[in-house]
């Protein structure tokens, strides 16, 4: 059983009430990643100026798209794989891109694919990346402007993907028909 309370509007802490009730007005609905966050009112607005932050990047929305469920997937987050998909595909990211990131397969477009490869090379190597991914990252037509922009999406993911690790956050009825687990491959 989680520790974590998940807050109504009524029971947060009154400086996370404004922010949930804004959340309410632009999703019909109290995510229960907010819920949780709300117990820290600095957590919850974080996340909320990261999200906004990120959406200012240089990055267009699938490339943001790519980076959100890249980092989602390899953490391995219940919640935020299936509330990405919907996301997703609300922004009008294409299927066949939406499979493949919750799939781990390659993106057929090869600057998105350079994207989502870079992206897992940021997080598997704690940003030490090295200079020949570096190099084929920007080979691939990006600025290095993108590599400081997936960071901001990094940081935000950090703070929801964690969160559900750690609070067991349910999936949310509308992000059910989306519900994801990671697929264990067997050691060869």
């Amino acid at each position: 059983m989680s520790t974590f309370t998940h807050h109504s509007i009524e029971t947060a802490p009154d400086a996370a009430k404004p922010m949930l009730q804004q959340a309410v007005k632009d999703y019909g609905m109290l995510p229960g990643l907010y819920q949780v966050m709300s117990s820290s009112p600095e957590l919850l607005e974080s996340y909320f100026k990261l999200h906004e932050l990120f959406e200012r990047t240089a990055l267009s929305v699938v490339e943001r798209n790519v980076v959100w469920l890249t980092i989602n997937v390899e953490h391995a987050c219940h919640y935020c794989v299936p509330a990405h998909t919907a996301i997703a595909k609300m922004q009008g990211v294409d299927d066949a891109i939406i499979s493949a990131l919750r799939d781990e397969r390659p993106l057929e477009d090869s600057r998105l694919e350079a994207l989502r490869q870079f992206t897992l090379t940021l997080v598997r190597a704690r940003g030490n990346a090295p200079k020949e991914d570096v190099d084929a990252f920007l080979a691939s037509g990006f600025e290095p402007r993108a590599i400081l922009d997936i960071l901001v999406g990094l940081a935000q993911k950090v703070l929801s993907n964690y969160t559900n690790h750690l609070a067991e956050t349910p999936v949310d009825a509308p992000f059910k028909p989306f519900a994801w687990q990671k697929v264990e491959v067997a050691a060869a």
